[in-house]
């Protein structure tokens, strides 16, 4: 046959398909046979509660674990990934959810880092620049190459992230919760981005908790439960309940919770309030607010923009540079973090496993941390171990603590389990005020519904809570009040009944509420 005549050969339909995926770690199966086919040219979104096996999945197809069973193809042809390097030569690239950047490199060194450009042994920081500058104009990446990453937001490095991947040749690209540090606009610009690599043929594996997102970015979506896929659906024929269905196998209300109006006094009262961080710059810049009892107040922003510091200051842990701080009517910012407990704070930190719980220790310890001085856990001058049993299989039960029982030691939980160890110690303790960091951060989506609405039984008792959390749609759900935070500094405050996700997402990029407003 002559060659002119002989057809071109049919490129296959699936980028990547994982076949019978088997993981295993000890007894513990975290991927069950699973079978997974990516259509070139799409994006396909992979979602499942936390321990559901999204995360190792993508480790198998990247070459960071090796499957005990199953296959990997690209393009069609079997792949043995030994390990990173051989996914990369394959077209595989994956941004992962905390950043690997140096901050003293410039935007053009950290793109090309482990594979600089050399022209006569030295590296050649123009090309590099030329390179990377060409790279973010043809992917819609608008980077400065000169700029210092550690002088940039975290939305830039983001897509230094990006281009990173794409610098060596990735034409699948794996990213795992992309949009946990940025803001709602930005979120939309890589939403953007990565409908444009789709366009140009490139393949993209989205992993994300949040299914608004999923919803409005991605053309497939497989649902993994308990280390096994049990749907792989066109994202169109899904809604956001049916996903969440699929993910825990049951109904789970998304709705905002109905609320009396507050009419209770002043319990936090924050004046003022200057701190500085680690590196002794400053965190926290004249922050003023007040918490009322029955009310829920919460702190939006991106990551890193003084949350934490705001946390601890209130808490005791870390010192004030000027201000007032009062809990009832006490001024707290020169007392102990036990005294602040005694005035009258409850306290779930960001970082469970550092401040939160002892991982050594039982689950009945745990619960009984900070108040073994009190009743029921106090029998003359000794700790009622029995009565500590029985109170900490009730706090067990009414939080649906995954566990063998009182004795069992924490370290031995799953996050989200330990999560909830913190939870029923703090939600338990009485005090009229509530600081929450992070309440459902680790936690499945079945498990944040349940911590919800302890949160708002906690309201309906009259206690004051502050509620800081990355997630803007927790905090639209639950806070009477939004404030805003960027930079260190308070941009805004929205009523929760009328908070608008768009101008929260300006103010958390560091526009003025003056100018949000006067812009709607």
């Amino acid at each position: 046959m002559d060659s002119a005549s002989t057809p071109a050969a049919a490129v296959p339909p699936y980028a990547i398909e994982l076949v019978g995926i088997t993981k295993r770690f000890g007894t513990f199966t975290a991927n069950d046979g699973i079978d997974l086919r990516v259509r070139r040219g799409s994006i396909h979104a992979i979602i499942g509660e936390n321990g559901a096996g999204k995360t190792t999945l993508m480790n198998v197809l990247f070459g960071l674990l090796q499957p005990d069973e199953g296959e990997i193809r690209v393009d069609g042809k079997p792949v043995v990934m030994a390990d990173p390097s051989v996914a990369i030569a394959q077209g595989l690239g994956m941004v992962h959810q905390h950043f690997k950047l140096v901050p003293s490199l410039s935007v053009a060194e950290n793109v090309f880092l482990g594979m600089e450009i050399r022209t006569r042994g030295l590296i050649d920081h123009k090309k590099q620049e030329d390179r990377t500058r060409e790279l973010s104009r043809r992917f819609g990446l608008a980077v400065d190459p000169t700029e210092r990453v550690g002088l940039l937001s975290v939305g830039i490095e983001q897509r230094i992230e990006i281009l990173k991947v794409l610098v060596r040749g990735a034409r699948t690209v794996i990213l795992d919760e992309p949009t946990a540090v940025l803001t709602p606009q930005e979120s939309r610009e890589l939403f953007a981005t990565l409908r444009g690599f789709a366009n140009d043929g490139m393949t993209v594996i989205f992993i994300s908790h949040h299914l608004e997102e999923v919803i409005e970015v991605s053309d497939t979506v497989t649902v993994l439960r308990r280390g096994k896929a049990v749907a792989t659906r066109p994202t169109s024929e899904l809604s956001k309940s049916e996903m969440v269905r699929l993910m825990v196998d049951r109904e789970v209300s998304f709705a905002r919770p109905a609320r009396p109006a507050t009419q209770g006094a002043t319990v936090l009262s924050v004046r003022d309030l200057w701190a500085r961080d680690d590196r002794r710059h400053p965190a926290l810049r004249d922050v003023s607010f007040d918490v009322r009892a029955g009310e829920i107040v919460g702190i939006a922003g991106v990551a890193g923009n003084g949350q934490t510091e705001l946390a601890e200051v209130i808490a005791g842990l870390r010192p004030a540079s000027h201000g007032a701080a009062t809990l009832g009517a006490r001024d707290i910012l020169a007392l102990s973090p036990a005294s602040i407990r005694n005035a009258g704070l409850a306290h779930v930190p960001g970082d469970r496993m550092v401040r939160g719980v002892d991982g050594n220790a039982s689950i009945a310890s745990n619960l009984v941390m900070g108040r073994q001085f009190r009743a029921p856990w106090r029998k003359g001058w000794l700790l009622d171990w029995k009565a500590a049993d029985v109170e900490a299989t009730r706090m067990i039960e009414r939080f649906d603590i995954r566990a063998r029982g009182p004795a069992d030691t924490v370290k031995r939980l799953s996050g989200g389990n330990i999560q909830k160890v913190v939870l029923a110690r703090e939600f338990t303790n009485d005090a009229p005020f509530l600081l929450i960091d992070q309440p459902t951060r680790g936690v499945d989506i079945g498990a944040q519904e349940a911590i919800h609405d302890e949160i708002m039984r906690q309201r309906e008792k009259g206690i004051a809570i502050l509620l800081i959390s990355v997630q803007l749609d927790e905090l639209m759900k639950l806070a009477d009040r939004i404030l805003v935070m960027f930079n260190g500094r308070l941009m805004g405050s929205v009523d929760g009944e009328e908070a608008d996700e768009d101008q929260i997402g300006l103010m958390m990029a560091g526009v003025a509420q003056s100018q949000v407003e006067a812009a709607a």
